[in-house]
């Protein structure tokens, strides 16, 4: 007879609900000998206990997350018994050396059901058992096979100081730290990474046995407060050559923009690192000027953070351990600071002419921002500023690119609040919570998708019926991928676990469609159940950022949902440009979306329980509301949102030609206003020769690139497009009050 250990409460609840999907209850489990054991101190694993527990027993099965620390110790406490009554103990691997629970990641309900399946089927076997085993088996397989379109990860803020204090010496080598800036490690400007205090400390072994003379190590400001300090300690006795960079932040950004445990000042780090006898010693700021009342030691430079080249370059020079304070507050934080009148917000802005951008992407390796987007335009990707997500840190200026104008005293230009008519929208027939209804919300960090949950959960509280979320983050803050489970049942004892098992999703509610594609969310959807409702307009991916052709693979995104969904029950609503039109806010587009999947009968809550949840919410309530009932408009009634949409967004410019002679008229029509019509004939004469002799896939290859290489943009050139009637009309469409834009010229 077998045994099953969960070692902490939250892998308990997950066999438990595993242990329910495969129909065994306290009587089947009685009955077949079966018995779990929780484990509350998985260190040192109390013996007595485990011991009576273990009496009598065929098998133990070890659930646990990671490596085997419950299981070594079980088989140490075991390992002296007889071999006619010691049980046999499995866990990561089973009794032939396979593996059965993957040390990588969470274990999920579903993982933990499959194995416990497969286990107890030699002394329980039944039709569910059998129906629930090869259900999870064609699930896995399915899983292992399927190719993930896109991977939404998650990238430095726009603004962030990170940005640029993580840029290295072409050539150089850079250690990465524990911390946001850890990110740096797929952004490929960092290698490996140590335990929090341990960061450069790698160098100190490998530097006698390389010919490689400096390394640079990244070291947050908290790191360096909490332990880090003793890892730079370490490597001035060992008189290695390394340059410390010092990343402070003003705030421990990664858990939350809190405040360090204790005082501490770019000063502060500097004193120190000159008595702990660093060779070198700079801080370089984003703003000399609040040093004017700090003194540092003489031997401390201080710079502006533009010289951090130079400076890496010198320190990478200079024997010993050198290191580098780099002040520059995190961008998130600023934000946080400017909204609440903490911090003064810069009155300048920047905005990008399209007609001169070439799509080059300099201004993305300049920056490494990602408020820097991709627009399609008939002639090719091009960027453009998001006017909501920049904070203003202006990296983006270093290209010296004519595109770039910059405008002080300008607001982004919002659009005014529709009203929203829900006179005879009728209510629809909600489904069941019955003994669960899955909800899985998919978003992108900082958008507010775990208000969506927080509002669905809340709203089942209220209307009575037990409620879960389980919100999946980690780094996701950062503009990364965002899961949050919302089950709903009539009672508790139906919600053993918060975790939605695998194919087990009633709805996927997906904010954000890239991260519906991921296998973690496609895991939980099957055609027979699954219902969704997506937002049809996908965010860039970071990474554009370092890719300025990469495909978002939008069609796939879209394919890849409605094969793992009901066809019959899966919507694709333009949700970020409906709220954008219409409440003057993308952010209004997760909520949108929640009204538009209750009218569709897709939420088994009570219409006042979902708006008493929104008003306790407390935050922008009027505007959550009529996203709301924007959304159940747009359910309810598609072409009437759709015209409120293209009667408040006014003329919008022509999409991109979608036939070879329409390409080609429209490049023959801007070249002769590029020049004269003789100009623009020796692009027709050329694309007629080549349609003569090829096919259309050659002939459209040539009429882009001949064009793109007669329309070159000289400094005549770039003047006709700033005063042509198109840059005014799209810089005034952007913002509002009248400010003067200032072109860019190098």
């Amino acid at each position: 007879r077998p045994m099953l250990s969960a070692p902490t409460g939250g892998r308990r609840v997950c066999t438990m609900e595993a242990l329910t999907e495969l129909g065994i209850d306290q009587r089947v489990a009685s009955q077949i000998g079966l018995r779990v054991y929780k484990v509350g101190m998985p260190w040192p694993l109390e013996p007595d206990g485990i011991r009576a527990f273990a009496e009598g027993l065929e098998e133990v099965l070890v659930i646990e997350e990671k490596r085997e620390f419950i299981e070594h110790q079980l088989r140490w406490q075991l390992y002296n018994w007889r071999e006619a009554v010691r049980p046999r103990v499995v866990g990561k691997h089973d009794e032939d050396g396979n593996w059965l629970l993957s040390p990588d990641n969470e274990l999920t309900p579903g993982t933990i059901a499959h194995v416990i399946a497969a286990r107890i089927q030699k002394y329980y076997d039944t039709d569910a058992i059998r129906n629930r085993l090869a259900f999870f088996t064609d699930q896995d397989a399915k899983a292992s096979a399927y190719q993930v379109p896109i991977k939404r990860a998650p990238y430095f803020c726009s603004g962030c100081p990170h940005n640029t204090s993580t840029k290295s010496p072409d050539g150089a080598r850079t250690l990465a730290g524990i911390g946001c800036h850890i990110m740096a490690l797929w952004m490929d400007r960092a290698e490996t990474f140590t335990q929090m205090g341990g960061e450069g400390v790698t160098w100190i072994g490998e530097a006698p046995f390389t010919g490689e003379k400096h390394v640079f190590a990244n070291l947050g400001d908290g790191t360096y407060f909490h332990s880090g300090l003793l890892a730079i300690r370490q490597s001035i006795a060992a008189k290695v050559n390394i340059t410390y960079k010092i990343l402070f932040n003003d705030a421990v950004a990664m858990t939350g923009g809190q405040n360090h445990d204790g005082e501490l000042t770019p000063r502060d780090i500097a004193v120190q690192m000159m008595a702990e006898n660093a060779a070198k010693v700079a801080v370089l700021t984003e703003d000399v000027s609040r040093y004017e009342r700090v003194t540092l030691p003489a031997s401390v430079r201080l710079l502006d953070r533009s010289a951090l080249p130079a400076i890496q370059d010198e320190f990478a020079a200079t024997p010993g351990t050198t290191v580098i304070v780099f002040d520059q507050t995190c961008a998130a934080e600023k934000r946080r600071r400017r909204k609440r009148k903490q911090l003064v917000d810069p009155a300048q802005r920047v905005f990008i002419n399209a007609a001169v951008c070439e799509g080059c992407g300099d201004c993305s390796a300049q920056s490494n921002c990602v408020s820097i987007e991709p627009v399609e335009t008939e002639f090719g990707r091009k960027r453009r500023i998001n006017q909501s997500s920049c904070n203003k840190d202006y990296s983006c200026l270093k290209g010296f690119c004519p595109s770039f104008v910059t405008v002080d005293g300008a607001t982004p230009r919002k659009a005014k609040a529709a009203d929203v008519d829900l006179t005879g929208v009728p209510e629809p027939v909600l489904p069941e919570a019955g003994r669960g209804y899955n909800i899985m919300v998919t978003g992108i960090g900082g958008t507010g998708v775990l208000t969506v949950s927080a509002l669905l959960g809340t709203a089942g509280h209220i209307a009575g019926l037990a409620a879960t979320t389980a919100d999946m983050a980690g780094l996701a803050q950062k503009g990364g991928a965002v899961y949050s489970a919302v089950r709903l049942a009539v009672t508790n004892d139906d919600l053993t676990s918060p975790r939605i098992i695998a194919g087990g999703a009633d709805l996927v509610l997906a904010c954000d469609a890239v991260v519906a594609a991921d296998k973690a969310t496609q895991t939980l959807m099957v055609p027979s159940r699954t219902a969704v409702v997506a937002n049809a307009d996908i965010a860039p991916t970071s990474d554009f950022v370092r890719n300025r052709d990469i495909d978002f693979r939008s069609g796939l995104v879209e394919r890849a949902i409605r094969k793992a969904a009901n066809p019959n029950a899966t919507s694709f609503v333009a949700a970020d440009q409906v709220a954008t039109t219409l409440l003057g806010d993308a952010i209004g587009a997760n909520i949108l979306l929640m009204g538009y999947a209750w009218q569709a009968g897709l939420i088994p809550l009570p219409l006042a329980a979902i708006d008493q949840a929104i008003e306790l919410n407390g935050v922008q309530v009027a505007f959550n509301r009529r996203a709301f009932a924007l959304g159940r408009l747009l359910a309810h009634s598609p072409a009437t949102v759709e015209a409120m949409v293209a009667a408040a967004r006014g003329p919008v410019a022509d999409p991109p030609a979608t036939t070879l002679p329409d390409l080609i008229t429209r490049r023959v029509a801007d070249l002769t206003a590029y020049q004269d019509v003789s100009y623009a004939s020796k692009f027709s004469d050329l694309v007629t020769r080549v349609q003569i002799i090829g096919d259309d896939r050659l002939t459209e290859a040539v009429a882009r690139s001949a064009y793109k290489l007669l329309a070159y943009k000289d400094e005549y050139e770039v003047g006709r497009l700033y005063s042509d009637g198109r840059f005014r009309a799209a810089f005034a469409a952007q913002f509002e009050g009248g400010a003067k834009p200032r072109v860019q010229l190098s």
